[in-house]
């Protein structure tokens, strides 16, 4: 068992975490140990800590940059020195249908998850980037783009991929009208996605403080969604909508601005909801989600992102500071993304 240094949860709801030792494989055959330098902060971390899934105990962090340190004796495409990515996903079953399509967040057996997951091998619980070192097989790992600043590419990883697919899924492209519900850390990387595929893109929200915001990113306007007139004139308007509210709320208003036989892609907020169903049989709609993304779609992504100069707008703080990022994360106060720079774990505890 070799040992690094990394920030766990308390277990009570608290972001207070605390500065651990934990322990990380030896290398397997087809293994690499990565220096994780910048890892982000997603809005699903801070709910685990809450206890939203009832895990307890967890070390956080799932979309993180970093360079190879090692590499097991059956590794290929990677070396010590190299530039790499990791996301929400480090393995799967390989076999099952969703496996062989790429999907492998939609692994048949359940894909393992960076935290919060179970190895496949010893059953050992698995702990995220919020760490100096992780240890992953190299198929889970992709090379991350030389044009790519690492701090502003670790978003991609969860932020970027849950955007790209549905984006993939609907065929969005030239002529496509898209909306982006929520101009946070997700949606501000759906917007500027969505631009550069072609696509014309709204961004709605409840208040016009972000519209400058907006159109920088490449948005076309702001639509206000607390003025009736105006959403009511965007009825049946957009051929996909992509919410990414990470909060409760009412999924009419969302669909009844969808396009017949368009799709409400809902990524913001993974528990339980509720729909009315005749908001759906108005224009035969689409009611969708999806869970980050697999292996062939994220190097599609990363591939693009180099293409077009795409990354995450970031906040960077020193992992020391992870409490206020995280209490600054659940009130709105980051613009728009929170990215901790892990290079403070080799510094002495004060």
């Amino acid at each position: 068992m070799r040992t690094t240094t990394g920030w766990q949860s308390r277990g009570d709801g608290s972001t207070v975490l605390e500065r651990v030792e934990i322990g990380r494989r030896e290398l397997r055959d087809d293994d690499i140990a990565v220096r994780v330098d910048f890892c982000g902060v997603c809005h699903s971390d801070l709910h685990r800590i809450r206890g939203a899934l009832g895990e307890g105990v967890v070390v956080p962090g799932h979309e993180f940059t970093g360079t190879v340190t090692e590499a097991g004796p059956g590794v290929t495409g990677l070396a010590p020195g190299d530039r790499v990515a990791v996301g929400t996903v480090v393995d799967s079953c390989g076999a099952c249908p969703m496996c062989r399509a790429g999907q492998e967040n939609f692994c048949f057996e359940g894909p393992v998850t960076t935290y919060g997951g179970r190895d496949r091998t010893d059953g050992s619980p698995t702990l995220g980037g919020y760490s100096r070192e992780y240890v992953l097989r190299e198929s889970f790992a992709y090379a991350l783009p030389g044009t790519l600043d690492p701090a502003a590419a670790a978003p991609l990883m969860c932020a970027g991929i849950t955007m790209w697919e549905p984006l993939r899924s609907a065929g969005v492209g030239p002529g496509s009208r898209v909306a982006v519900a929520g101009l946070g850390g997700l949606g501000h990387l759906g917007v500027k996605l969505a631009a550069a595929l072609g696509a014309e893109v709204t961004v709605l929200s409840r208040t016009p403080d972000k519209a400058g915001d907006a159109r920088r990113l490449g948005a076309a306007e702001l639509l206000v969604t607390t003025d009736d007139r105006r959403t009511e004139q965007a009825r049946g308007r957009f051929d996909l909508v992509l919410d990414t509210v990470a909060a409760p709320h009412d999924l009419s208003p969302l669909l009844r601005m969808t396009a017949m036989e368009g799709t409400l892609s809902v990524l913001g907020y993974p528990l339980e909801t509720s729909v009315r169903i005749m908001d759906l049989v108005q224009g035969r709609k689409n009611l969708s989600s999806s869970g980050t993304g697999g292996r062939r779609h994220t190097a599609e992504l990363l591939a693009f992102c180099a293409e077009h100069g795409i990354t995450a707008d970031v906040e960077t703080l020193p992992s020391a500071r992870v409490a206020d990022a995280l209490d600054r994360l659940g009130r709105g106060d980051v613009r728009y993304r929170f990215v901790l720079d892990m290079s403070d774990l080799d510094e002495p505890r004060s």
